[in-house]
């Protein structure tokens, strides 16, 4: 299967090289995969460091956020006859050497949709106890409005294959695109499934996310998920 790896990036200079040299060691055991790389208007090297490596650069020329700049990555995979994207991090959070388990389950007919979840078997990196009870609370959110739950659903570790391509191409939640799209994903009646991956902590930049800004996000993404639900809702 082809397969294309979106990375999503801005002001990543310090990790996106190794992120793309990691992806490119795949080709080593049989995986025929491409790293993409959307520059979402970097001010930083991002752009200069990346266009050394050997991936193919989309450079944005307004920044359009992580779901602007993922689903530019997703339009790109379906227009050039990729049978799978995967999403990976610019930051260096995604170990290439999960990619294999991430995409078995799309290979073998088993789901649409897989989420690498850091929290099933506990493994590597868990985030901040923060984060972890924000997660905690969006898998109660998504169970209420769309009766599905997954343990790690702002994993911006997942791969989709040609039929969930075709519906995120058409709309792409933009602002906080991994927890509103479990939405957009169940309403189009797509098999999703979690499967257990190790993650890291990022290899480069700085969360924005302390005590504060925490309980702002979660209202934030909390609204997003609404206003989400309550537009496929009317759609459909």
């Amino acid at each position: 299967m082809k397969i294309a790896a979106v990375i999503p990036a801005y002001n990543e200079e310090k990790s996106i090289a190794a992120v793309v040299e990691s992806i490119n060691e795949l080709r080593a055991h049989g995986i025929d995969i491409t790293a993409i790389v959307v520059n979402d208007c970097s001010k930083d090297n991002t752009a200069a460091v990346t266009s050394k490596a050997d991936c193919i650069l989309l450079n944005l020329p307004v920044n359009l956020g992580i779901g602007g700049a993922v689903q530019t990555g997703f339009k790109f995979a379906l227009r050039n006859h990729f049978d799978i994207a995967i999403q990976v991090d610019g930051d260096g959070q995604h170990p290439a050497n999960e990619i294999p388990n991430l995409i078995a389950p799309i290979i073998n007919n088993l789901a649409d949709v897989v989420i690498g979840s850091r929290f099933i078997e506990k493994t590597g990196f868990q985030s901040s106890s923060l984060r972890r009870g924000g997660i905690k609370y969006f898998k109660f959110v998504h169970r209420l409005l769309v009766n599905v739950q997954f343990t790690d659903s702002t994993s911006g570790f997942r791969a989709l294959n040609k039929k969930a391509l075709t519906i995120v191409d058409e709309y792409y939640p933009d602002e906080y695109p991994e927890p509103e799209a479990i939405v957009l994903y169940a309403f189009n009646d797509l098999k999703i499934l979690e499967i257990p991956v190790e993650m890291r902590e990022r290899q480069g930049g700085v969360s924005s996310i302390n005590t504060l800004s925490g309980i702002y996000y979660m209202i934030k993404v909390t609204l997003a998920i609404i206003f989400t639900y309550i537009r496929l809702k009317r759609n459909k």
